[in-house]
């Protein structure tokens, strides 16, 4: 069983107590570091083909709790792409003009556009996560938002959006921590944040609103996974590994929608040097845009390679 939980199917039940926060035994900081080097090239080059095809789109949803690593992940899973074609959105206490509107406008507004990737560092799901446990809005309200976002999602996958969410899973044990150290080192101090400490006096009531929210939400176009997350080089290392895992089957896809364009492209280029050759002007050929395949509806479904390398021996 791989040591990342996959939740691509509504209703399915969650138990966070019952997955681990620990990476497998069998997996060491340093076999992880060399997987993680190699899939920098490995995401890159998806990456790419991605922004060449323009019929895709990627969304990456990073949950957590306080601590739990969503900086560190942007920072070293996302180092591995061209800045060129990522966005990353951090979403906090919508501002006066957002919450005039409804509560998934700010987000449809940063959703990526096809070629992109788009980072969330938390999202849409605080509607139903904070502001369920701190009662922000009535009961019946948030409730009606997991259909909400169910839609909001199917909408962006049906225009070839490949929608990932993470939900970054420490212990209780590792948060505190964490946070501690934080206070100790003045280059982290900024980060200090009473509610921080408040809300673990709330722990309970957090797993509940995570575990309804990955259970109502997920979905085989917008699948959720739980990332062990107390050793930090493990967890870039899983993001990473899934990332690559769902990308790679529409490698073949992205390359013949290249080549078409490039047969298209070329063309141009010879009936444009030609006009050349019989002494016209050189004048700009109609270039009429290639036509797109249609994006896969049913997703892929993910292998964590890293996890069954580690398990059988064979990684790096």
């Amino acid at each position: 069983m791989p040591h990342v939980t996959v939740f691509d199917q509504p209703g399915r039940k969650v138990r966070l107590e019952s997955i681990s926060t620990r990476p497998p035994s069998k997996m060491t900081k340093a076999k992880a570091k060399a997987r993680f080097e190699s899939l920098n090239e490995e995401l890159f080059d998806l990456q790419d083909l991605m922004w060449g095809a323009k019929t895709h789109s990627v969304l990456l949803v990073l949950q957590g709790r306080d601590a739990a690593g969503k900086d560190g992940t942007v920072k070293h899973v996302v180092g591995a792409l061209n800045p060129r074609g990522v966005k990353v959105t951090s979403f906090g206490a919508p501002s006066t003009e957002e919450r005039e509107h409804d509560f998934l406008w700010r987000v449809h507004r940063v959703a990526p556009r096809l070629g992109e990737f788009a980072i969330f560092n938390r999202s849409h799901y605080e509607d139903v996560l904070v502001v369920r446990v701190h009662e922000l809005v009535k009961k019946s309200l948030w409730r009606t938002r997991y259909a909400a976002i169910n839609a909001f999602e199917s909408v962006l996958a049906d225009h070839g959006c490949i929608v990932l969410k993470y939900f970054l899973h420490i212990s209780k044990e590792e948060q505190e921590e964490r946070l501690l150290d934080r206070e100790k080192d003045p280059a982290t101090a900024w980060k200090l944040n009473v509610e921080d400490w408040k809300q673990r006096d709330e722990w309970d009531d957090f797993t509940g609103a995570y575990e309804d929210a990955i259970s109502r939400s997920a979905a085989p176009h917008a699948p959720w996974m739980v990332v062990p997350s107390d050793a930090k080089w493990y967890r870039n290392l899983a993001v990473a590994e899934s990332l690559a895992a769902a990308l790679e089957p529409y490698k073949k896809e992205w390359r013949r929608t290249l080549e078409i364009e490039g047969k298209e492209r070329g063309a141009e280029l010879d009936a444009w040097r030609k006009d050349r050759e019989e002494g016209g002007a050189g004048e700009e050929v109609e270039r009429r845009p290639v036509p797109k395949p249609r994006p896969a509806r049913k997703r892929r479904p993910i292998v964590q390679d890293a996890d069954r390398a580690a398990a059988d021996g064979s990684g790096p």
